[in-house]
């Protein structure tokens, strides 16, 4: 049967992991590249906050492109307006888009109203990474918070997004806890909405 009628989806309207594995780029890969961009950042920095500000600058870029793609794709062109929807989009759709899974637990700050967190067990930017002794405590979770902070800037959420290595039992290696603090203008927006 000849296929000449049939129009193939553009890139763009295609799924990230389209093919019969759902795994277009391989976990190895995918290891390789970011410990190349891991290595080409801490030759340009002095010390570990330095390179972790890098890592989320990379981040920031990803998850301003991951928004434009994904609300394209799956929202119809349609954006959140209030935070709980954006939250929810993060970590479902974006985490699942990019990391293949969604994202452990979504919780609310309990020492104040503005602040969220989005914890994940086994992020996989941290899964594949060995840090020196004299990096101390690097955390490469801060391309995922730079992700994090991407998407919501660019959907209209200015926040400071950190990323933080917390210990928990049972587990090997430490979860990695993407911390959200909202600027006040979005919880006064997020306020008048509810309202």
């Amino acid at each position: 049967m000849s296929q000449r009628g049939s129009v193939l989806p553009s890139l763009v309207d295609r799924h990230i992991l389209t093919s019969k594995t759902r795994n277009d780029v391989g976990v190895g890969a995918f290891a390789f590249l970011f410990s190349e961009i891991v290595q080409y950042s801490q030759t340009r920095v002095s010390n570990v906050s330095e390179l972790e500000r890098k890592l989320a600058d990379v981040g920031f870029d990803v998850g301003v492109r991951m928004l434009e793609l994904l609300v394209h794709r799956e929202k119809a062109g349609k954006r959140e307006n209030r935070i709980l929807g954006i939250l929810s989009f993060l970590h479902t759709n974006v985490w699942k888009n990019l990391f293949g899974k969604t994202a452990d637990s979504l919780e609310k700050g309990t020492s104040a109203d503005d602040e969220y967190m989005i914890s994940d067990h086994d992020l996989l930017v941290n899964r594949y990474i060995s840090v020196p002794r004299d990096m101390g405590h690097l955390n490469c979770g801060a391309f995922a918070a730079g992700i994090v902070e991407g998407v919501l800037k660019s959907a209209g959420f200015p926040a400071r997004v950190t990323a933080h290595s917390v210990a928990s039992e049972g587990l090997s290696r430490p979860k990695t806890t993407i911390l959200i603090k909202f600027a006040p203008e979005v919880i006064e927006r997020d306020e008048k909405l509810g309202s």
